[in-house]
């Protein structure tokens, strides 16, 4: 079988967002062109590895061509997107590896989502082995989202992305740990219990 790879080149929409309520959600990349609409699940500290490494790496960009490239330093107002996910929120698959790449002949932030694969191996240079052929794999590798934005587009993912994740249960004034709503076990109050 083929390799899948949901390809959006400058999508209509590519946000980073979730489901569920704080402490139980589930997060998701989503890109959608027309009515073309593809989800992936991923965990909360991919979403926020993502958005920081895009913001370095868009920072890079900048410094690099001397302020000429084609990418603002904050997020454009005129094209924040706080709107929801589209609905119905279909997994495709659950991202294992993600890569970043910019394209400077277009001017494009390449975004890579491939899903997460398990590999049996012996040792961990098998492991290692494995995984690079699995990499390197066009045809039969795992499924794959890729997305191409403007520097623009990728600032603003970047941008909503860090909200989202901050936007979870408010921390623990004393331990920083998240608070439930019905409050948690503090270790720095000896193990009592600390309200919201």
């Amino acid at each position: 079988m083929s390799r899948q790879v949901f390809l959006y080149d400058q999508p209509d929409r590519f946000v980073a967002g979730t489901v569920g309520l704080p402490g139980r959600r589930t997060f998701f990349l989503q890109a959608s062109a027309g009515s073309r609409v593809t989800s992936v699940a991923l965990e909360k500290t991919q979403v926020a590895a993502l958005a920081e490494r895009m913001d370095e790496l868009l920072d890079e960009v900048v410094r690099r061509s001397g302020g000429s490239a084609a990418v603002p330093a904050v997020a454009p107002a005129e094209i924040t997107d706080t709107a929801p996910l589209d609905t119905p929120v279909e997994e495709e698959f659950r991202v294992g590896t993600m890569a970043l790449a910019w394209d400077g002949e277009e001017q494009r932030m390449i975004v890579e989502a491939q899903a997460l694969v398990e590999l049996d191996a012996e040792s961990d240079e098998d492991l290692a082995e494995a995984e690079e052929r699995l990499l390197q794999d066009e045809e039969n590798g795992p499924p794959m989202l890729r997305v191409r934005l403007t520097g623009a587009q990728a600032r603003a993912f970047a941008k909503r992305a860090l909200d989202v994740v901050n936007a979870g249960r408010p921390p623990c004034p004393l331990c920083s740990l998240p608070l439930d709503p019905e409050g948690h076990v503090c270790p720095r109050q000896n193990g009592y219990r600390r309200g919201a």
